[in-house]
């Protein structure tokens, strides 16, 4: 079976689920991720590999060459991939190139910019912040004024999509102030890469991160990162933990083929299916536009039903959007969840830290049929509920 073939039947297979009414024998994942993923993706995990195996490590081999042509950075950067979710990933990144007498410059409106700056505080290394709240976007001018006043900041982090709020921050605004201050951009990619644009020969960032769970409908069990080759060279001895080294993760990669420690074989064979399969789909064009369809199918069904979104239509993302919970007495979230997850859709609770929330995931395995599903799941639930909305 041809990788397109795994994805038309794997589509197949979903929409007919989602036509007939019931739910279906797994609840989609209306997530950030973990999301739902293929058959034939679930399948990749059903055979044994070896650690050390030849065959194994022509996986991860492909896998890291993949990544690399996904963003246009074969010539300048590597791809090291680390045992653990995409905040070990994170944490080894910013532990492995952030010299120790480094200052990072966070820039944060959500929790996961909240959980690089708690990260770096764990590992001693000094940093400041540029806080946005909830959901409002950094500016270039921002970053220019605080790099312009503080020589001793010698990088950027910053969240691609933030997903708490389903945001998107103007990461290429913001990469052209911080390559024109010298300084380094570390791009936390998580819930964007494979999905929304990145070009190494255009963006110039010295570290991208992501995870096999995302957008590339992968399973959990792994993070990357793609760091600037020569930046990687001299990084050595900046780790703060032997595990999260990816200095030395890449130097031994590089030079047997293998994983330092035991790796998530299922997990990497599973990865590299869902990769030919996010190939066969038209790769990030053609995931960016799925999932694009899939949220403004989903956000103007939500509030044709009275829901309201928390950001306006500009700062909309493809991939997860949040909405202010209603301020009807009869309206409770964890019963709209349980409600929702019966008739075989499970939704996110809200990270917001002023206002009731919940989100609605675009990613994974959904298409028109799940989408027009749920809104009709959602309706139902609502009258259940006894919750009655103005649009």
């Amino acid at each position: 079976m041809t990788a397109q073939n795994s994805v038309d039947t794997a589509q197949t297979v979903t929409v007919d689920q989602a036509v007939t009414g019931y739910a279906p024998t797994e609840p989609y994942l209306l997530t950030p991720g973990p999301i739902t993923t293929t058959l034939t993706t679930k399948q990749a995990m059903l055979h044994d590999w070896g650690s050390w195996d030849g065959d194994f490590n022509a996986i991860t081999a492909e896998v890291r060459q993949r990544l690399l042509a996904l963003a246009n950075a074969e010539q300048s950067h590597v791809c090291v991939p680390v045992q653990g979710s995409g905040s070990f990933a994170v944490e080894a990144t910013l532990g492995t190139i952030v010299p120790r007498d480094g200052k990072v410059l966070v820039l944060m409106n959500g929790a996961y910019g909240q959980r690089m700056s708690k990260t770096l505080s764990y590992m001693g290394r000094d940093h400041v912040v540029i806080d946005k709240g909830d959901y409002a976007p950094p500016t270039p001018e921002e970053v220019a004024e605080v790099l312009a006043s503080d020589p001793a900041i010698t990088d950027v982090a910053l969240v691609y999509c933030e997903t708490s709020s389903g945001i998107l921050n103007p990461v290429a605004e913001i990469a052209t102030v911080v390559e024109q201050a010298g300084r380094r951009l570390i791009i936390d990619a998580m819930s964007a890469f494979g999905a929304l644009p990145v070009d190494a020969r255009e963006l110039k960032f010295a570290a991208l991160i992501s995870a096999a769970n995302k957008c590339i409908e992968g399973v959990p069990g792994f993070g990357y990162a793609i760091i600037d080759r020569d930046l990687l060279e001299r990084s050595e001895g900046n780790a703060h933990s032997l595990c999260l080294d990816l200095y030395d993760q890449w130097v031994y990669m590089e030079r047997t083929g293998q994983w330092r420690f035991t790796p998530p074989t299922h997990v990497v064979a599973a990865f590299l299916q869902a990769l030919h399969e996010h190939e066969a789909e038209g790769g990030t064009a053609g995931r960016h536009a799925r999932y694009s369809r899939n949220r403004d199918r989903m956000v103007a069904g939500m509030r044709e039903l009275g829901f309201r979104t928390l950001l306006d239509d500009q700062w909309l993302s493809p991939i997860i959007t949040t909405f202010f919970s209603p301020e009807h007495p009869a309206f409770e979230f964890r019963d709209f969840y349980n409600r929702l997850k019966a008739r075989g859709f499970i939704i996110y609770p809200g990270k917001l830290t002023e206002a009731e929330s919940f989100r609605i995931g675009c990613i994974g395995q959904l298409y028109d049929a799940q989408i027009d599903q749920l809104l009709v799941v959602v309706a139902e639930v609502l009258q259940e509920m006894g919750v009655a909305l103005d649009a």
